[in-house]
């Protein structure tokens, strides 16, 4: 090609070059924005979880010094509410009627952080303060917050209009021929667990500041987002019914995202409308408790799941049976997350016969949805967990049952009941690469030698399948600028996996160019037509591979352009250190110079748009070893273990941190974290009081290596990552738990989180 090979092109671990700006305090997030005479906004939430209401005389409050605005519903009427956009086609053809997140509420809240009035002053303290001035009577109902009972004839409605609890509907797979294969079972065995509740705790809270131009008529809204486009999209169409080049989005550096900062929330409207009436800026910040409140929830699943097999240990059919939770509303996705669950839910193994019944159910909580993984963790614990079961009840090494039903290479691409096809997968041999890292032949030893210290030791497996960068694509547009530097502009956005760094490997692939030397700009409606944003895993599986083609387009338009000035065949042009020469000479052009001998933009432009056709399905197997302590209940994970197959590696060292940032959170979901509402509605893990998140000391080092095999559907055999730790690691520490219980006391469940207390009890019940 004629091109140097770079230091620091794809495959190379390249240090991120974000992490500068942020460790030094030079990052810039949405709060850091400041702009001459901007107010601050404040959000009046319900303390209630179900209640009517009357909002008395706002003469006070509107009065209250430094109050510029106070709006309540009737107040933003003219707008519309904060749309679902994920419907679910039902068995009847039908789709479920939807509920949307009203703005403001207009009489009656449906949890607790609903929101009630939005005040608008010169401080935030002024905004409190005259948000207490505000006269509400309430008028307290009964809150349907348990979401095992919320079906039954007898509990509470949280829309009555609709006669039931049930938001909707949804079935996959075969009900006659799975009913036929468990009457052939030979052992049927049969899991029921809670899918626990859990809030994503980003770093950096959401926020948002809103400014209207008196003139133009036009909004800008700045906002830590996971991508502007459709952020801008929700606002314009579906809210202020406006055309989308009446807004433009930005979003700068952004403190962590994990699928919860995808959506649109109620106060990024409200923002925008109080700057138009008042035509101020205005800034609304989450602080943590709100965030608790009213960020949208992860998962939240009660599950009742069945598996058949024959005397030889062959899996002949699966039931399932899974309860939802919507929350109080259908959120921007919230209703596809555990149907996209319930596509994978055979996992790796080769199940012909499936009957998955899902029930979307409303209750008096926050609203559910995407949050990192987004149904694809729960169907992963969903079916390790019911494998481990299995082999126990049949005695039979859970790892030759998991080979005696896995898909074998010579089986893809290989269409699963649950309507995915698979295009590659070498699931053994991860497994067995992985069981033999972890020493697997020494744990009865270290079991003992636990044992001899008054400790519990366990070991756990899980084998874990995910689909994700989905059938679509991510134009990339790069430009050669005028100082030689290379800009790219792309419409995902960075949240911290180090998108900068990855981008501008694929460049440097192509261009020789030093990394500082190369700008990655996101994040700006104005800058980019369109863009996915990021989210499934998309942004270097798709993003990434149309940043190379970009690359390359714009390397041959760079080299004619230096042909052109050296008076040589482009063919004979080589791009390396930021100029251009002629092979085996040093007759050089720099990069800046061919720059300005562009006659127009077009000859220093690289575009591409790569479309894929169908989703990677990235895998991979994850063993987890614990300790704990039957005196208090306490569990150390003690070591852990990962061979992943993602296709290939873009850089192993930002790979590795997406592995670890993921094993944490499913681990965490295992062992410590978890929602819990009172009975009456109020959440009693709204601080960091309450809800535990892990902290460093709590983990291992983690022992990591891929074994790649090149995914067919990608144009590089690139797959998905950001998501793939988090799916596979929190049915693993489950089974490690599980192990060491049931050797200690025979003890086969325990619910998520498997906190102390609950290990405890477990142990002495």
């Amino acid at each position: 090609m004629n091109i140097a090979t770079p230091k620091f092109g794809v495959g190379a671990s390249a240090l991120r070059k974000e992490d500068r700006k942020l460790i030094t305090g030079e990052g810039s997030f949405t709060d850091d924005v400041r702009i001459e005479g901007e107010l601050r906004g404040f959000v009046l939430r319900s303390p209630y979880a179900a209640a009517k209401f009357e909002i008395g005389d706002l003469d006070a409050a509107r009065a209250a010094e430094g109050v510029h605005l106070v709006l309540t519903a009737g107040d933003v009427a003219h707008l519309g509410p904060v749309v679902n956009q994920a419907t679910v086609k039902q068995p009847d053809g039908t789709i479920h009627p939807q509920k949307h997140i009203p703005l403001l509420c207009d009489g009656e809240v449906r949890h607790v952080g609903d929101a009630v009035a939005f005040i608008v002053a010169e401080t935030l303290a002024q905004a409190q303060e005259a948000s207490e001035l505000i006269e509400i009577d309430w008028d307290i109902e009964d809150a349907q917050v348990d979401l095992a009972g919320a079906l039954e004839d007898s509990q509470t409605l949280v829309w009555p209009d609709l006669g039931t609890n049930q938001a909707y509907l949804y079935r996959t797979g075969d009900i006659d021929k799975t009913e036929q294969a468990f009457a052939e079972a030979d052992h049927v065995t049969t899991i029921e667990f809670t899918n626990n509740r859990l809030v994503s705790n980003y770093m950096e809270t959401r926020a948002c500041l809103a400014e209207w131009d008196d003139e133009s008529k036009k909004f800008t809204l700045t906002l830590g987002s996971q991508g502007v486009h459709g952020i801008r999209k929700t606002i314009a169409k579906d809210i202020f019914r406006m055309d989308l080049e009446d807004f433009r989005v930005i979003t700068r550096d952004v403190g962590g995202g994990f699928g919860t900062k995808v959506f649109n929330y109620r106060e990024y409207p409200l923002s925008l409308e109080a700057a138009r009436q008042l035509n101020r800026p205005v800034k609304w910040v989450s602080d943590r408790t709100e965030h608790f409140l009213a960020d949208a929830h992860g998962r939240d699943n009660k599950v009742s799941a069945s598996l058949a097999l024959n005397d030889e240990g062959r899996i002949l059919g699966l039931k399932i049976d899974v309860m939802a939770n919507m929350g109080a509303y259908l959120s921007q996705f919230g209703p596809f997350i555990p149907v996209f669950g319930a596509s994978m839910a055979t996992g790796v193994y080769d199940i012909q016969n499936l009957d998955f019944r899902l029930r979307g159910v409303y209750t008096h909580t926050t609203p559910v949805d995407a949050y990192r993984g987004a149904g694809r963790p729960e169907a992963a614990f969903l079916i390790e967990r019911l494998i481990d079961s299995a082999a126990r009840e049949i005695d039979v090494p859970v790892a030759e049952l998991r080979r005696r039903n896995f898909i074998r290479p010579e089986q893809f691409p290989y269409h699963t009941p649950g309507g995915r096809t698979y295009d590659v997968g070498e699931f053994d041999g991860h497994m067995t690469r992985a069981l033999e890292k972890a020493n697997v032949a020494g744990f009865s030893a270290r079991a003992r030698e636990a044992q001899s210290r008054g400790k519990l030791r366990g070991l756990g497996t899980a084998v874990y399948i995910e689909a994700c960068a989905f059938a679509g694509s991510e134009p990339a547009r790069l430009t050669l600028d005028a100082d030689g530097g290379i800009t790219l502009y792309i419409g995902t956005q960075t949240n911290g996996q180090g998108h900068a760094t990855a981008y501008s490997q694929f460049i440097a692939d192509q261009i020789g160019i030093d990394f500082d030397r190369i700008t990655v700009r996101q994040g700006d409606t104005a800058e980019l037509a369109k863009g996915g944003g990021t989210g499934g895993s998309r942004s270097i599986p798709l993003g990434g591979v149309s940043v190379s083609a970009a690359s390359k387009v714009l390397a041959e338009k760079m080299k004619k352009l230096a042909a052109d000035e050296l008076e040589a065949s482009a063919a004979d042009i080589e791009l390396v250190d930021g100029s251009a020469r002629i092979v085996g000479t040093d007759r050089v052009i720099s990069y800046a110079d061919m720059a300005r001998a562009a006659k127009t933009e077009e000859d220093r432009t690289g575009l591409a748009d790569v479309v894929q056709d169908e989703a990677t399905y990235p895998n991979g197997t994850h063993v987890c070893e614990v300790e704990i302590d039957p005196e208090t209940g306490h569990v150390d994970i003690v070591r852990y273990t990962i061979v992943d197959d993602f296709g290939m590696t873009v850089n192993p060292v930002l790979l590795l941190g997406q592995i670890h940032g993921g094993v944490v959170q499913g681990v965490a979901q295992c062992l410590s974290e978890g929602v819990v509402y009172s009975d009456d509605g109020q959440l009693l893990t709204a601080s960091f009081m309450d809800y535990a998140v892990p902290r460093a000391g709590d983990m291992p080092f983690f022992d990591f290596e891929t074994r790649n095999v090149p995914s067919t559907t990608n144009a590089m055999g690139i797959k998905g990552a950001g998501e793939a730790g988090t799916i596979g690691a929190c049915p693993a520490a489950m089974n490690a738990l599980v192990d060491a219980l049931d050797r200690a006391r025979g003890v086969r469940h325990i619910e998520m989180p498997a906190t102390p207390q609950r290990i405890w009890e477990a142990l002495n019940s």
